[in-house]
C-alpha cells in the first residue's frame, strides 16, 4: 500500500514543491487549500513539473490554520504529516497577532491531528527566523541548530516572532505527548528557485520588482538563500532518515547581497540587464524611504549585517550540495520571465 502524506499549504511556492518531491518517489499526497477551487490548478502544475507525470496519488482537503474544522479528517489514513503552511508576508501587518495568531494555531491543528491520527513522523517548515534574529548586534558566531530568535530585538518583526512562536509550540506539543522524536523541522533561510505556476508569490515578488525596473537602487541588505528543490528534498528526507527525528535543520546554501542577486539576473538575463539595479542606497536614505515603504520598514534591523550561518547538518541531511543562492536567484528570475510575470 502506497504511503500517504498530509502536505500543508500545497498551493504556495514551497508546499507545491513539497508535494511534487513526494509525488516523484512514489508517495500519495493530500495536499490542503483553503478554497478547493484552487485543486485543479495545483493538479495541472504538478502534473507538468512531474518526472513521472505522478498525479494520481494526488487528492485535495480544503483546511484553514484559523478553524479546527476538518483537521483529523484531513490526517486520516495518513502515515506522515508534512506542516508547510504558514502566513508569509514581506510587508509587516500593523497588528503582529495577524501573523502569529494563524501560525501557532496552525501548526498547533496539524501536530495535535497527527498525534491524535497516530502518523509516524510529523515534519514542520520552520525558517531561519525562528534562529537567527532578536541577537547581541555584531555577532560574529555561526548560528546553529542551537540557537533560538527572541521575540524582542532590532531586527525582530512579526513574521520572526511568529515563526518562533510557532516552532516553540510544536516541541511543547511533541514533549508533552513524549514524542519529540517523531518531530523534524526544517528551518531554510529565503527561498527561491523555479516557480511551478504562474503564481509569484511572496518569494517572488522581490525578484520580479527587480526584473521590472521598479526598484532604482537597492538597501544594503544581505540574506540566507536556498533553492526550493533543495528544501523539499530535505522536507522528504526527513521523514525517510530516521536519524532525522527530533532534529531541526538550517537550509541555507549561503548569503547574498541585493546587488549581488541582481548582478546574477543581469549576467543571466542580460535582455533586461538595464532594468536591474546597479547602485546600493547608503543607509540614512534606506533609513528614510523606510517612512514611506512598509517592506523596508520591517528590516532596517538587517542593514549592513551579513549572517554567519551553518548549513552543514542540512547540507548532510540532503545527500549533495546545495544549489548556489546565485542559481536560485536565476532560476526564480527565468521562471518569472517564462510565465511572463516580469
Amino acid at each position: 500500500m502506497t504511503d500517504k502524506v498530509l502536505v500543508t499549504g500545497i498551493s504556495g511556492f514551497l508546499g507545491g514543491h513539497v508535494a511534487l518531491a513526494l509525488l516523484d518517489r512514489g508517495y500519495a499526497v493530500r495536499g490542503s487549500v483553503r478554497d478547493l477551487k484552487k485543486a485543479d490548478k495545483v493538479r495541472a502544475a504538478l502534473q507538468r513539473a512531474s518526472a513521472a507525470g505522478a498525479v494520481d496519488n494526488l487528492d485535495f482537503v480544503a483546511l484553514d490554520l484559523g478553524r479546527d474544522d476538518g483537521w483529523r479528517t484531513a490526517v486520516a489514513g495518513c502515515r506522515y504529516v508534512q506542516h508547510v503552511a504558514s502566513p508569509f508576508v514581506t510587508a509587516m501587518p500593523k497588528d503582529k497577532d495577524d501573523l502569529i495568531r494563524p501560525a501557532v494555531e496552525g501548526t498547533r491543528r496539524a501536530l495535535q491531528a497527527g498525534l491524535a491520527e497516530g502518523v509516524e513522523r510529523i515534519v514542520l517548515t520552520s525558517s531561519f527566523a525562528a534562529i537567527g534574529y532578536g541577537h547581541a548586534p555584531g555577532r560574529t558566531a555561526p548560528f546553529t541548530e542551537a540557537d533560538w530568535s527572541k521575540t524582542e530585538g532590532e531586527d525582530v518583526n512579526a513574521y520572526t516572532e511568529s515563526k518562533t512562536r510557532a516552532e516553540l509550540e510544536a516541541w511543547s506539543i511533541m514533549e508533552a505527548a513524549g514524542r519529540r522524536d517523531d518531530l523534524a523541522v526544517i528551518n531554510p533561510t529565503a527561498i527561491l528557485g523555479p516557480l511551478l505556476d504562474d503564481d509569484p508569490g511572496t518569494s517572488g515578488e522581490l525578484i520580479r520588482r527587480l526584473l521590472s525596473g521598479s526598484v532604482p537602487a537597492l538597501p544594503r541588505l544581505s540574506f540566507g538563500f536556498v533553492d526550493v528543490r533543495d528544501v523539499a528534498a530535505l522536507q522528504v528526507n526527513a521523514i525517510e532518515a530516521v536519524s532525522a527525528g527530533g532534529k531541526r535543520y538550517i537550509a541555507s546554501a549561503g548569503s547574498l547581497s541585493f546587488k549581488a542577486a541582481a548582478d546574477a539576473l543581469r549576467q543571466a538575463l542580460p535582455e533586461r540587464a538595464d532594468k536591474l539595479p546597479r547602485r546600493e542606497l547608503p543607509d540614512w536614505l534606506a533609513r528614510l524611504l523606510a517612512l514611506f515603504n512598509a517592506d523596508l520598514r520591517g528590516r532596517l534591523g538587517s542593514l549592513g549585517v551579513v549572517k554567519e550561518i551553518d548549513g552543514r547538518a542540512g547540507e548532510a541531511l540532503l545527500g549533495h550540495p546545495y544549489i548556489s543562492p546565485a542559481a536560485a536567484v536565476v532560476a526564480m528570475g527565468r521562471s518569472l520571465v517564462e510565465q511572463k510575470l516580469a
